[in-house]
């Protein structure tokens, strides 16, 4: 198999596997690929460790790299997930959340691996890219305001 030119390579204390089975089972287009075990020992681990775990997430090529504790995500890097309506949006942020993860504001919730995901509604999108700035403003306060988001309320801050 030949690898993808350009991988996502995400740091783990361990759990890779656990999380790759996660947005393989939450999310569309994502799966779980190869497997490799550290053919000696590692700083953080033995010979025989799961080191790394290949996985797709919305079609997206990722790897896992168990390595210990050393480096935490943070918000400087997050997948960005298009919802096409609350349904879908829940269904995401539900998932993220209730399964140990935090929300954070304006559609920004973080995983129980560290990692940040932003459920963006399609909806959100075009509302801020208004070419009508006072429309646009109106829903970016809006959101400013939210945790999850809440189409409805974007739509209500857009009619004004």
């Amino acid at each position: 198999m030949k690898p993808a030119k350009n991988t996502i390579c995400l740091w783990y204390n361990g759990d890779a596997e656990e999380a790759a089975r996660f947005y393989a089972r939450t999310f569309p287009d994502s799966s779980v690929g190869a497997m490799m075990r550290a053919p000696g020992d590692f700083p953080s681990g033995k010979k025989g460790d799961l080191l790394t775990v290949e996985f797709t997430v919305l079609g997206i090529p990722c790897l896992g790299l168990n390595v210990g504790p050393a480096f935490k995500h943070s918000q400087a890097f997050s997948f960005q997930v298009a919802t096409a309506d609350q349904a879908e949006t829940d269904r995401y942020w539900n998932a993220i959340v209730g399964n140990g993860g935090e929300e954070n504001a304006c559609g920004w919730c973080r995983d129980k691996w560290g990692l940040f995901w932003q459920i963006t509604p399609v909806a959100l999108t075009n509302a801020v890219a208004d070419p009508d700035r006072a429309v646009a403003k109106r829903a970016f306060d809006a959101m400013l305001k939210m945790k999850k988001i809440d189409i409805a309320a974007i739509e209500a801050a857009r009619r004004g």
